[in-house]
């Protein structure tokens, strides 16, 4: 008989509890707006938080709340994913530059000095924490390859033969994983150009000229000619260091020329004519 008075009144107390549990979350149940979901699924899912949000699902919910899509981009899904999110929410999506990362750093100069040999942890942010890296330049990229880790599309590798880091334009989505995985920040974002066309200052450099030049012979050494001959005030002079705004570049080339350490470089075009060629 006492089994079943103790059968019996863990039953009620099993049962009490079910139904208090039950009204609670009614209670404090939160509502979901259904467009979230219809957001994620059009999303590609990446999780990579190139878009500014904690994953996929945390971009859904802010442009959800949003009272306007300007602002907020989608780098691996593109315009066209923008668009299927815009029809969803009954906004109009606004309209994004594509990105590409560049890796700022003339790796493969065989004429740059080699200070030491590492040995040690084959990780670019853990190395950092103990040497500036096998060059004379502290600026210079350590070649560990976080930022192929980082990358969840095969776009960047490192030829091992020249020590320097590739990167694909073609797969790069503009996450910007790669930009926060260097902790040399030598890899920066730049407007995408058609056939992947590029015009940027190739060192990261900040000591004076002279000290620049003697860690790479490569080095941008502030001189500032590149910045009077563009016409576009597209390039500025900070820290002794060259850089050209990749929004307001046109790509006329004329700052290659004219630098005298050949710290600016040109990618993917076609060889410029001479006045031979004109002839």
């Amino acid at each position: 008989m006492t089994v079943l008075y103790s059968i019996l009144i863990l039953t009620v107390i099993g049962l009490v509890s079910a139904v208090l549990l039950y009204v609670l979350l009614q209670k404090f149940k939160v509502e979901e707006d259904p467009r979230i979901d219809q957001v994620q699924e059009v999303l590609p899912g990446a999780n990579c938080g190139g878009c500014g949000s904690a994953g996929c699902r945390n971009f859904a919910e802010r442009c959800v709340k949003a009272t306007s899509l300007e602002g907020l981009s989608c780098p691996v899904g593109g315009a066209e994913t923008m668009k299927k999110v815009g029809a969803i929410l009954g906004m109009e999506a606004a309209e994004s530059t594509p990105m590409v990362a560049v890796v700022k750093c003339q790796t493969v100069c065989n004429d740059r000095p080699t200070s030491n040999k590492y040995d040690g942890s084959m990780n670019c942010r853990i190395s950092q924490t103990l040497y500036s890296g096998e060059s004379t330049c502290p600026y210079s990229c350590l070649g560990f390859g976080d930022c192929v880790e980082a990358c969840q599309f095969g776009a960047i590798s490192i030829n091992y033969e020249t020590g320097s880091v590739v990167v694909d334009a073609d797969k790069c989505t503009g996450c910007a994983s790669c930009v926060k995985a260097c902790p040399k920040h030598i890899i920066e974002l730049r407007k995408k150009w058609p056939k992947n066309r590029q015009i940027y200052v190739k060192c990261t450099n900040e000591d004076k000229g002279a000290i620049a030049r003697k860690d790479c012979p490569n080095a941008c050494i502030g001189c500032g000619k590149c910045a009077k001959v563009c016409q576009f005030e597209a390039i500025t002079i900070t820290n002794n260091l060259a850089h050209i705004d990749t929004m307001k570049c046109r790509l006329c080339r004329k700052c290659v020329s004219e630098c005298p350490t050949g710290a600016i470089v040109v990618e993917n075009f076609p060889p410029l004519k001479t006045k031979e060629d004109e002839k």
